[in-house]
């Protein structure tokens, strides 16, 4: 993954990925309230927000189709093409959750190129899936979707620290019931469920099957994410129940 300039000059002086524990974040907040600097902070504070709101304005102005890119903390980030790996366990998940909540009536699940718009992020997540009730307010032409009720990311080296940090942090604060972090490489699943506010990991695992708690029903095995004989076999499965 790299950061890319479009037509700005922008500062990147610290990794997207990274993120303060909600702990952390609560303490130095209390500690500000408290202190002297509080109007200068707010200044300074809304002076950025400003900012970045018009970074976030452009990048929906030069966003394109073609690329997949993202708004994190107020950078436009592009992303590098896939390893084999990473394409084909993406596409591999996809595919069975697709059909079985097309073939069910479940709602709809998007692969990669969605905008997810957040409060302050934008997000464009390998795969998601939307319930029915947010599914049927979708229109034709939209283009900047809500945050899902499932998303899943498959990690690559330049996406990890990202995956595991501010999405990790945003997808929970924005309701996203249930993340999946896929890993291709290791060939593990690590499904984590929201609650009270935060991700609890539910399992992680490698072989056996893995059951979604937002999808009703949703059960398949886990090689067959990795394993194209193995996804053709969970597929037909799907299909003939």
């Amino acid at each position: 993954m790299k950061v890319h300039e479009v037509g700005l000059s922008w500062n990147v002086s610290s990794p997207v990925g990274s993120h303060v524990p909600a702990t952390v974040a609560d303490q130095a907040l209390e500690q500000l309230l408290r202190s002297p600097r509080l109007p200068e902070a707010m200044r300074r504070l809304h002076a950025a927000t400003r900012a970045e709101a018009k970074k976030r304005r452009y990048f929906y102005d030069v966003v394109t189709e073609q690329q997949k890119a993202e708004f994190i903390n107020g950078e436009i980030v592009v992303h590098s093409p896939v390893k084999q790996c990473h394409s084909e366990a993406s596409e591999n998940l996809f595919t069975l959750l697709k059909m079985y909540v097309r073939k069910y009536g479940l709602g709809v699940v998007r692969h990669e190129k969605i905008l997810i718009i957040l409060t302050r992020n934008d997000y464009e997540p390998d795969i998601c899936f939307f319930g029915p009730e947010k599914a049927s307010a979708f229109t034709p032409s939209q283009s900047k979707f809500p945050a899902p009720d499932l998303i899943v990311e498959v990690l690559s080296e330049s996406t990890e620290a990202n995956d595991r940090g501010i999405k990790f942090e945003d997808y929970a604060t924005h309701g996203v019931a249930e993340y999946w972090i896929v890993d291709p490489m290791a060939e593990t699943i690590e499904q984590y469920l929201l609650q009270e506010g935060v991700y609890r990991l539910a399992v992680k695992v490698k072989t056996g099957t893995i059951a979604s708690a937002v999808v009703a029903g949703f059960e398949i095995p886990v090689r067959a994410v990795f394993d194209g004989a193995e996804q053709l076999a969970a597929l037909q499965v799907i299909l003939a129940e």
